[in-house]
């Protein structure tokens, strides 16, 4: 059983208010989308999701984060992130200099016993914490957003059950620091691999698909809203067939933006076959995607 863990003032007031709310800071979520946040608010609990990439998963995190004045505090993940990087690490350096200095106190004859030094070493002045315990001890608003949690080894899974069970780390030689103020915590995964079931237990769960032509319109009508509606008209039904190919990256919403923002900058009134051909590295990264949506949108 989980123990009791502090209490923390709500975000937001109902599924509607987070809807307003992150509007407000240009992020437009469906109910589905808002009602998971709303209750991962409501509950304490951490949200995981997932989805592919250039769904917008971090950028909800941003995005609460941005709407409750909250700090964001980010662990990125990646092959071979260990304990030292995601939670904490002594300062060696700091730490040998003061052993130094202990030494060269006895030198001159006014020594002090190791065990003191010892505990001088191991206390907070030397401890330097990483993202997980920053966000347990900050006693303001906070928003932990541990990204990409797939790409990281499954003992980083094993420290993340402590941190998001209890909301506490236990560092050896100072004890167990527990949070004062929870953090909202996002975990979000490509689905790179499957994630344990004891940490998807610990987490709502909710899964971010591209969005439908409908809501990607108002997405790109509020990032880029001097774009003619007729132009972002066709570049969302182009993106779409786009995203209904074998390539090696799909578009991401992120990249119907920029898209949108090229045409605007070049001045195109329309989307044909020669303002694809000369724009479609903007959102194609890899040249055999590019030859392949070339072939099966026959440009010329």
């Amino acid at each position: 059983m989980d123990r009791a863990l502090p209490t923390t003032p709500p975000i937001f007031a109902d599924v509607d208010d987070v809807i307003a709310r992150l509007a407000e800071t240009g992020y437009l979520a469906d109910k589905a989308t808002a009602t998971a946040v709303f209750l991962a608010d409501r509950l304490g609990k951490p949200l995981l999701i997932e989805g592919p990439a250039g769904v917008g998963k971090t950028e909800l995190a941003r995005a609460v984060a941005q709407t409750s004045g909250a700090e964001l505090v980010r662990l990125q993940c990646y092959e071979g992130v260990d304990e030292s990087r995601a939670l904490y690490e002594w300062n060696h350096a700091k730490q040998i200099l003061r052993i130094q200095s202990a030494g060269a106190s006895a030198a001159a004859g006014t020594s002090e016993s190791w065990d003191s030094t010892k505990q001088d070493v191991f206390s907070e002045e030397f401890l330097l914490s990483r993202p997980l315990l920053t966000a347990i001890r900050r006693e303001d608003p906070t928003v932990l957003l541990v990204d990409e949690v797939d790409k990281a080894d499954v003992e980083i899974e094993g420290l993340l059950l402590e941190v998001l069970s209890d909301f506490a780390v236990t560092v050896p030689e100072l004890g167990t620091i527990r949070a004062v103020r929870k953090p909202f915590a996002v975990l979000t995964s490509n689905a790179a691999r499957e994630l344990s079931e004891a940490l998807k237990r610990r987490c709502l769960f909710l899964h971010l698909d591209f969005p439908d032509a409908e809501l990607e319109r108002r997405i790109l009508a509020s990032r880029v809203p001097e774009l003619p509606e007729a132009v972002a008209e066709q570049l969302v039904r182009t993106v779409r067939v786009l995203r209904g190919m074998q390539l090696k990256k799909l578009p991401s919403v992120a990249e119907t933006i920029d898209w949108g923002r090229t045409l605007l900058a070049l001045g195109l009134d329309t989307l044909d076959d020669a303002a694809v051909r000369t724009t479609l590295g903007v959102v194609l990264k890899h040249q055999s995607d590019q030859q392949r949506a070339a072939a099966e949108l026959r440009l010329n």
